[in-house]
């Protein structure tokens, strides 16, 4: 199967990295192809709501940013990964912002599946983002492989590196 991973942690050896690795690892090991991006890395700005997309842009977004790289990424994409830090009860805007441009297509076109890894430093901090993820899956038709979180002691485990292996076994 073709993943991607879309990793929103700014920091390269943070927890959310870590575990991005850690799952393209285990699926590159199971004979997946995998392309991990870090989206904190790239200048992508968030949807203006203009709705060129919709009307003369035919599906493409007016905005030329980093996005342009990534559309192309998602629409051969068969499993959609999500790593992001929690940092105040909702997934990070880094991850947002690619998440949000992607009105402009409706829905990747080949995804089937989506999983979600997200860390914080607090316990108890999962379920907006967690709901969120949830809609994403439901209004995309897309199974919803699993959902592994780390908070602060469970950060960089084996425990936790099994649950996302167990993630990888999903698909």
């Amino acid at each position: 199967m073709k993943i991607l991973i879309l990793q929103a942690s700014p920091r390269a050896n943070g927890n959310t990295a870590w575990m991005a690795e850690e799952y393209k690892n285990a699926a590159e090991a199971a004979g997946h192809e995998v392309t991990l991006v870090n989206v904190s890395h790239k200048k992508i700005a968030g949807c203006l709501a203009c709705e060129y997309c919709h009307g003369k842009g035919a599906g493409a977004c007016i905005q030329k940013d980093d996005m342009q790289e990534l559309y192309p990424l998602m629409a051969g994409a068969e499993v959609l990964v999500l790593a992001a830090p929690i940092y105040y009860f909702t997934l990070n805007a880094q991850i947002q912002a690619p998440i949000q441009r992607m009105y402009s297509v409706n829905k990747p076109a080949k995804v089937r599946k989506m999983a979600l890894m997200m860390s914080s430093y607090s316990p108890g901090v999962y379920t907006g983002a967690t709901a969120e993820y949830h809609d994403i899956c439901r209004y995309w038709g897309v199974e919803d492989s699993g959902i592994v979180t780390a908070k602060i002691d469970e950060q960089k485990t084996d425990a936790t590196k099994a649950r996302i292996q167990a993630l990888v076994n999903n698909l």
